[in-house]
């Protein structure tokens, strides 16, 4: 994937990332694996919030899910995504 189908992906990786909630919860699961229930209590924000932002993230494909019975465990696609918010994190504490 090069050119504008590059930039256009990488549009909606940013896109997907716009959001306070989204990126803590990226940074979460840059941790390892979680369950809905530790990302809420991790957070502390309500089960439906959570479950919202990860389809976005998901949507985007930063985000997946293994389903294990009724345990459903997500975890990055890859640690690129990781490394994107870290480093964009970092870069806002420097600035600040």
């Amino acid at each position: 994937m090069t050119g504008e189908l590059a930039l256009e992906r990488a549009t909606d990786i940013f896109r997907a990332l716009s959001n306070p909630l989204r990126v803590a919860i990226v940074r979460e699961l840059a941790q390892g694996e979680r369950a809905v229930h530790e990302i809420v209590d991790a957070l502390e924000v309500s089960q439906p919030l959570v479950s919202q932002h990860l389809a976005v993230l998901r949507g985007a494909r930063l985000v997946t899910r293994r389903r294990a019975g009724r345990h459903v465990a997500y975890h990055l696609v890859d640690d690129h995504v990781a490394h994107i918010v870290e480093d964009a994190v970092t870069h806002a504490d420097e600035v600040a």
